[in-house]
């Protein structure tokens, strides 16, 4: 029997067995690298006697040398993406408590401002229109309403210390 056949009903043997302990994409990975090497290394041994329980001698090296490599790679007893929990979407601790101390600074600011200027936030955050305005405040000319706009705008930005931040 001629080298080549030998190897091919040797294929098949190494492959059942690595199938049975690994996957079966590893197994044939495993089976090609152990042809390689006894192809590449042992050229002369030609008799099945001998080739059969050396290529079983590489194959637990190559398998062993595998499963060292998952291991320090943290891919042995990896958990699937699909069974964590999602993170939590919303803000961290720091950034909500950012956020409401502003707030809390926004409404105390605004709460010593004058009726007019709150009343101008008001219809502004409520979506109206300075023409809009201009009718609400019974104002004959608009640029009155931009002044006070403009006035309220800095007297609040002086509570606020100088900064919206």
């Amino acid at each position: 029997m001629n080298r080549e056949k030998t190897l091919t009903n040797l294929r098949e043997r190494i492959l059942a067995f690595a199938t049975l302990r690994i996957s079966r994409a590893q197994a044939e990975d495993l089976t090609q690298e152990v042809l390689v090497v006894l192809h590449e290394k042992y050229p002369n041994v030609g008799d099945l006697t001998e080739l059969v329980p050396l290529a079983f001698q590489v194959l637990r090296f190559k398998m062993l040398d595998a499963h060292r490599k998952s291991l320090r790679r943290g891919e042995y007893n990896q958990e699937s993406v699909d069974d964590l929990p999602l993170a939590d979407p919303g803000d961290d601790p720091a950034t909500q408590l950012d956020q409401k101390q502003r707030v809390d600074r926004l409404l105390a600011a605004m709460a010593q401002l004058g009726d007019r200027c709150r009343e101008l936030f008001k219809w502004k955050l409520e979506g109206n229109s300075f023409p809009e305005i201009q009718k609400l405040m019974n104002q004959t000319s608009i640029n009155t309403i931009y002044t006070w706009d403009l006035r309220c705008r800095k007297q609040l930005l002086s509570l606020l210390g100088g900064s919206w931040e």
